[in-house]
């Protein structure tokens, strides 16, 4: 098992993406503290870990508040001894054209997307040094920090600085052996796209027009990519963004846009 020993933290935990790394770290042996803002959902999440109910547990946290996150990082510590992997998967959206975007919803965005990223990293980081023996954090990105959205102004800026500050905290970090890097995922099966796609009926086919392998991804897919980031065969990678995108960046105009 390729995390035998290892401790975990993930955040937006509670489905979707982060929950398919939640299970694919406990299948590879690490245990884990599964988190999320939604406690009801998270508590539900943990208990249908049957199989694994010794070495998962649940800790609520709003990851914009500094204390919530501290108390996470707390938790692992206290129940499961150190941490080793730090998972900052939390994301939001709020769908607006530029024109009618508030002040309100950009900062809302902005203290999850991307303050967030800032506060789990730096406390889970400071834990790893302490502890003398390096780890790995990964924060989640998106295809949007590269191909933006005229309605997600706020997701797409988040993102894109994501980007920015994995490999300045990798920088920051190697001396100590801690290793920072970004997923970017495309669009995949979540509750987020089927909101967008309840709001706009022609979405999915639009993402899938623009999807050379003509499919949405898995939440399994990204959990994948997730565990080789923070395993041992990447462990001369760090500072860098894995796209996992169906393909979506390599268009370019040559290539026909059809209707899925």
């Amino acid at each position: 098992m390729q995390l035998d020993g290892k401790v975990a933290v993930v955040t937006g935990a509670a489905r979707g993406i982060g929950l398919a790394c939640v299970e694919r770290f406990l299948r590879e042996g690490a245990r884990v503290v599964l988190s999320d803002v939604d406690a009801e959902a998270g508590t539900e999440a943990v208990e249908a870990l049957t199989e694994h109910r010794d070495r998962v547990v649940f800790q609520a946290c709003d990851v914009g508040n500094r204390g919530e996150v501290e108390r996470m990082i707390g938790t692992a510590v206290d129940r499961f001894g150190r941490v080793d992997i730090m998972i900052s998967n939390a994301g939001m959206t709020s769908a607006a054209e530029f024109l009618d975007v508030t002040e309100e919803s950009f900062d809302r965005v902005v203290r999850v997307n991307l303050k967030g990223v800032f506060h789990c990293g730096q406390v889970a980081a400071r834990q790893m040094v302490d502890q003398g023996t390096g780890g790995a954090i990964v924060n989640t990105a998106s295809v949007a920090s590269e191909l933006a959205m005229p309605n997600q102004i706020a997701y797409a800026a988040t993102k894109g600085a994501v980007r920015q500050i994995t490999k300045a905290m990798a920088l920051s970090l190697a001396p100590y052996g801690i290793r920072v890097n970004a997923i970017a995922p495309g669009s995949i099966e979540t509750e987020m796209i089927r909101s967008l796609a309840k709001q706009d009926p022609s979405f999915k086919n639009t993402i899938l027009s623009r999807t050379p392998l003509r499919r949405l991804g898995d939440p399994s897919e990204i959990a994948s990519t997730m565990l080789f980031l923070v395993g041992d065969d990447a462990s001369y990678v760090t500072g860098q963004t894995l796209f996992a995108d169906g393909g979506r960046l390599s268009l370019n105009f040559t290539v026909p846009v059809d209707a899925a």
